[in-house]
Order: structure tokens, then C-alpha cells, then sequence
């Protein structure tokens, strides 16, 4: 991999569609565009220029419309051109062959963004930022990367290191000039900078919680007795008849689910067997992956029929229907409320809804979306989410800082305390990429998309 190839790939999914985009970029863009285009005169830098592209006997492949440009002004840093062709295959191919064929090379996954960052162009954070928008799976992931891509995270971790090179050079001043004119060595000052340091990067270290939420979203089970209306709250959230409802108990003998619309999270809701005693062999089959199902689930949403008595529940269930992590779904609302119904479950949340036509089901949404914050299960929307990789150095980093503290206490050690320090900076650095670790980018970056 190298940053003197030219290298050419789709930026656009393979299939059929109106458009596709067709990226090259490294100093053989200038003759291609000159050759392909048929132009004498270079194309004026970012104007997009129509013309038909012409493989290297002359023959037209398409009309194209052509960007360029010129090298440190470009994302990558290196001149690059983009062809934005009719959206066949077939032809995407043909531009992409001819291109190698006049000496370019097909690009790894995530080169292009790896030479922005190799150049200077963006941070390691903005570049997982990139991957994050292509990847985003709702409106909270997509928020959490555009944070990413802006380099609120690097401008973070830049403030961090100031803040730590800060209180480092003061206690290499006293170990390098001990016989300058330099006031008393004073540890408390470097010491209270670098707790008040070990606080910031622990409390964001611990967004990495919601990582995984962002990347995969979460489950929520629906549960209940039979004929509570769990199928029917499947298709409000869902926002389609996903799931059979009928009169009849136990319709339901297997697990089905739906992705919730209407939610800034990838939300996937799990219908389950009814649950109840007896029934047939396939019915307890059922309703034991049921039970599976609510034990593996993030959050559960327990429907009742509120015109009946309270559901006998298995005791399996009944331990996974904790406080903030449940909601109870008081179904047929539209009719008098059973007197005991009142006393049960009372310290899970419930919200009165009537399913039998999806009338309450952007009220359900809601708040379902609150309980999930509140759970701790889902950022909120202004929060900055680390990943795991950044957590993982943030964590080093407060550890190594917290180190160096126990050094400036009695007796103080200065020498090994600025040597913790030198290890926090190092920790902070690979978060954007100050550290050369080749096998570390060559992971990360193998992640990305072709042509990204």
C-alpha cells in the first residue's frame, strides 16, 4: 500500500440505480483525465465538467460528469478525479477496468479515507467518524458520528494533552535543571491538574457503554399472558401487520421480530409465545424460547390485559421484570380496569394503551425511546459516545495519570511521576493517530468500504 499508486474504485454499492461514482486518486490523474476525457486542457479544479469517457482505443463508454482535484486540496490530500457515470454495473466496470489498464490499481477497503489521515487531512477520530456515517443504523448513530467526523473528540483529546504537557513540563523542569533558580517543588499543583485530568477521561471512558447500542442497537422483548395483545403491540411499533393477531390463545408458538420505526435508535422488537401453564409440546417449546428470548433482551415490555386479573408469570420472567429495565403495557384501556390490576407489578412504569387499532402506537414509541435513556441503555442526544478502542486508551491514560498522583505523594518521586505522565500521552495520542502503529491502522481501516 502505497501512497505514490493511483488507485480507482466504485464509491457506490454494486446494483442497478440512476447514478454510481467512480473515485481515483494518486498522480496519475492528470493523464487520466486528459486521456479518458479526451481534453486537452486540464478540467477547471471542483467544477463539474460533462464529457463522455473513452477507454483506451478510443471507444466511448458513457457520459460522465467529472470533478477534480488538484493535490493538498483534495480529502486525501493527493489529486484525485471522480466519474459519475449512469448507474449500471456493467458500466462501472468497464471504467473501472479501463483505468487499471492505464495503470492504476484497485483500492483496499478504506484507503482513500487512510491516505486523508496519513496526509493530515482529518484525525484517526474523524476517519472512524467516516465509517460511522456509512454504518450509522439510526439517528442517535448518526448524531454520534457527525461529533466524531467534526473532530469534537480529537479537539477533546488535544485539550487533554495541553493540559497534561502542562503539568509534565513542570515536574521535568525540577528533574532537568535542579540547580536553576527555580521556585520549591510544589506537588500539589501538577497533582490536583492531574486528578481533575483522571476524572474527565474515566467519565468519557464510560460513554463506551453505549457503543455497542449505536453499532448493533438493542432488543425488547414483548411478553405476557396469551390474548394480551403482544402481537398487536409488535405491529404498532413496528408500523406493519408483522405478526398474526387473532382471538384464539397461544397463535403465536415462535418468536418474531421487527425493527421499531419512529425511534432515534435501532430498536428490534421480539414477540414471544404467550406464556401460561399446560398447553402442547410444541406451545411449551414455544414458550420456553420465549422465555430465552426475555432473559437476552436489553428491555422488556410486559402487556397485560387490564380488563383481566393480573397473569400468573412463570418465575423465570418475573425476575427479568425489574425496575428500569421494564415497562408495563396496560392493554384494552378502551375498557373498565380489573380492581386488582391496580396492585400489580407497581414498582415497574406502565403506560395505558388501547392496541386494537395502532391508535397509541407513537405514544408507546415515545415512551419507550424514555425508558431507554433513563435505563442508561441509550445516550442521550447531546452526549459524545467513545468507542471501545477509545475508551480502552482513555482508561490506560487515567490509570497511568493516577500512577504519577501516587508518586507526588510522600515520599514524592518526581522521576517516575513524569514518566507515568510520558505513558498518558502516548495512551492519548493513538486515540487520533499520533502513535505510527501499522497493524493497529491496517485493522482499523480494513473495516471500511471499498472505494471509502
Amino acid at each position: 500500500m502505497s501512497a505514490s499508486d493511483t488507485i480507482v474504485a466504485a464509491a457506490t454499492p454494486s446494483g442497478r440505480s440512476a447514478l454510481a461514482v467512480v473515485r481515483i486518486d494518486g498522480p496519475l490523474v492528470p493523464s487520466l483525465s486528459a486521456d479518458g476525457l479526451g481534453r486537452s486542457a486540464p478540467l477547471t479544479e471542483r467544477r463539474a465538467t460533462t464529457a463522455v469517457w473513452r477507454d483506451m482505443k478510443g471507444e466511448p463508454v458513457d457520459q460522465v460528469v467529472a470533478v477534480r482535484w488538484a493535490a493538498g486540496r483534495s480529502f486525501t490530500g493527493g489529486d484525485t478525479l471522480e466519474l459519475t457515470c449512469h448507474g449500471n454495473p456493467l458500466l462501472v466496470r468497464r471504467i473501472v477496468e479501463d483505468v487499471l489498464a492505464r495503470g492504476a490499481r484497485m483500492a483496499e477497503p478504506g484507503e482513500f479515507t487512510r491516505r486523508a489521515f496519513l496526509a493530515g487531512r482529518i484525525d484517526l477520530t474523524q476517519a472512524e467518524g467516516v465509517a460511522g456515517l456509512i454504518h450509522a443504523t439510526g439517528e442517535r448513530a448518526l448524531a454520534a458520528a457527525r461529533r466524531l467526523l467534526a473532530g469534537e473528540l480529537g479537539r477533546l483529546v488535544a485539550g487533554w494533552s495541553d493540559r497534561l504537557l502542562t503539568a509534565a513540563a513542570t515536574l521535568e523542569a525540577h528533574i532537568d535543571f535542579p540547580e536553576e533558580d527555580l521556585p520549591e517543588e510544589d506537588p500539589r499543583g501538577p497533582a490536583a491538574a492531574l486528578a481533575s485530568l483522571v476524572s474527565e477521561l474515566s467519565g468519557y471512558a464510560g460513554t463506551a457503554r453505549h457503543d455497542a447500542a449505536l453499532r448493533a442497537g438493542l432488543r425488547v422483548a414483548v411478553v405476557g399472558a396469551p390474548n394480551a395483545g403482544k402481537s398487536s403491540l409488535l405491529n404498532a411499533l413496528a408500523g406493519s401487520a408483522r405478526a398474526l393477531v387473532s382471538a384464539e390463545a397461544g397463535t403465536t408458538r415462535d418468536w418474531i421480530e421487527a425493527p421499531v420505526g419512529g425511534l432515534p435508535l435501532a430498536v428490534t422488537a421480539v414477540d414471544t409465545a404467550g406464556l401460561r401453564d399446560g398447553g402442547g409440546a410444541v406451545e411449551r417449546a414455544g414458550m420456553e424460547r420465549s422465555l430465552e428470548q426475555a432473559e437476552s433482551a436489553h428491555f422488556l415490555l410486559l402487556v397485560v390485559d387490564a380488563s383481566a386479573p393480573p397473569p400468573a408469570l412463570p418465575s423465570r420472567l418475573t425476575s427479568a421484570l425489574v425496575p428500569g429495565r421494564c415497562l408495563v403495557v396496560s392493554n384494552k384501556s378502551d375498557l373498565p380496569e380489573h380492581p386488582a390490576q391496580s396492585a400489580f407489578m407497581p414498582d415497574i412504569p406502565r403506560i395505558k394503551a388501547c392496541l386494537l387499532d395502532g391508535r397509541d402506537a407513537e405514544r408507546i414509541r415515545s415512551r419507550l425511546s424514555e425508558a431507554l435513556v433513563a435505563a442508561d441503555l441509550a445516550p442521550g442526544a447531546e452526549e459524545l459516545v467513545v468507542s471501545v478502542r477509545h475508551a480502552d486508551a482513555l482508561r490506560r491514560a487515567a490509570a497511568a495519570l493516577s500512577d504519577a498522583r501516587r508518586h507526588l505523594s510522600a515520599p514524592v518521586q518526581t522521576e517516575l511521576a513524569a514518566e507515568k505522565c510520558r505513558e498518558a500521552l502516548d495512551a492519548l495520542g493513538e486515540i487520533v493517530g499520533r502513535i505510527d502503529n501499522e497493524r493497529m491502522l491496517d485493522k482499523l481501516f480494513a473495516s471500511f468500504c471499498i472505494g471509502k
